[in-house]
């Protein structure tokens, strides 16, 4: 097979999405199944939903249109405030949109008319972790002008957290998020689908105990591919932490100096390398760099430590030189994984789920 690739195995995928799927279930919350790290991937999209996610959620329109063009019919939300210059592809491919600003949500509303649909809308709360959300003071005048916009329908509010600034969700914010929903309901006689609570970072909060507030749906994306929690990290109890694995072909294997020689300066990519004489030591290179991966998030299922990467290499320090066009496997992050899948220079490669 073709290196260098991502090994997808959908069958991991599937179970950590239905294993997620039943434990929320049973505390009333619904998932939305994030598709933007796999740059809108069908295979992965009809994975999620085969496990049971209510819906797919992205933050480009153009992942959404491409799953739209592979016929994928499900609930899609575009996750991430549109674009004002996108606002009439958001109608036309978007089923809803979580959104921010009241200029932008006009603008879904003039093609929802011109288009003769209804566009639903999340409205975005800043809870503390200072990205995107409209400010709790500013809600209710918020939601008024909203109600007045022709073919927009306001289904639910939600919020964003641990992204930016890495604030934990937790019963604190979750109960202020469903308090601020019921005083929408109250004011304007209305009822919200949709409380959603956040993504990934919100599973310790709610795996650790009851929920008792109103959210009612995760956006859920890292959790499902790596099985893993955002906020340290942590496997997940009963998720696979393996269901992708990088492979990338060694180009070069020598033994080198362990110390560059020369007048030091800046590497290709501002760095000014630690420069520690450990004598000569065997190195490979591997036809993988910074363009297709972040090598911080890299951890060699074999132990290798990696030294350095370039745009197009990866330098590791391995035992001993290794085969010319030997492969070697790799561990991802979710910072590796998003520039792994969305580089085109990088094979994807399904292993199909079995019954």
């Amino acid at each position: 097979m073709a290196a260098p690739r991502l090994e997808i195995d959908l069958n991991k995928i599937h179970h950590n999405t239905q294993t997620l799927v039943q434990r929320l279930a049973s505390e009333g919350i619904s998932v939305t199944g994030v598709t933007k790290a796999s740059l809108g991937s069908a295979p992965i999209a009809h994975t999620l939903l085969q496990a049971g996610v209510c819906g797919l959620g992205d933050s480009r329109i153009e992942n959404i249109e491409s799953m739209r063009r592979a016929n994928i019919t499900a609930h899609m939300s575009l996750i991430r405030a549109p674009m004002l210059s996108q606002a009439k592809r958001v109608v036309q491919a978007a089923d809803l949109s979580f959104n921010s600003e009241l200029d932008i949500i006009k603008q879904l509303s003039y093609y929802a008319h011109e288009l003769k649909r209804v566009h639903s809308i999340v409205l975005m709360l800043e809870l503390g972790d200072l990205r995107e959300g409209i400010m709790p003071e500013e809600l209710l005048e918020t939601v008024e002008s909203i109600l007045v916009l022709p073919n927009i329908e306001l289904k639910g509010i939600g919020t964003n957290l641990a992204c930016r600034c890495g604030v934990s969700p937790d019963t604190r914010n979750m109960a202020q998020l469903s308090e601020l929903a019921s005083q929408i309901e109250t004011k304007f006689k209305l009822n919200l689908a949709i409380i959603s609570g956040g993504n990934s970072a919100n599973l310790p909060w709610i795996l650790n105990q009851a929920n008792h507030t109103r959210v009612n749906n995760l956006r859920l994306g890292e959790s499902i591919l790596l099985g893993r929690e955002p906020l340290q990290r942590h496997p997940i109890e009963g998720l696979y932490t393996d269901a992708i694995t990088l492979i990338a072909e060694v180009i070069e294997s020598k033994i080198k100096p362990s110390v560059a020689t020369g007048v030091i300066a800046q590497s290709a990519f501002g760095a000014v390398p630690a420069q520690i004489d450990q004598g000569p030591k065997a190195q490979s290179i591997l036809a993988i760099g910074i363009q297709d991966i972040d090598p911080a998030g890299l951890t060699a299922t074999q132990n290798q430590q990696i030294l350095a990467a370039s745009s197009d290499h990866l330098i590791i320090h391995t035992q001993q030189c290794l085969t010319i066009g030997s492969e070697m496997k790799f561990q991802l992050n979710y910072s590796a994984l998003l520039r792994a899948m969305t580089s085109p220079f990088v094979n994807k490669t399904y292993f199909p789920i079995t019954n």
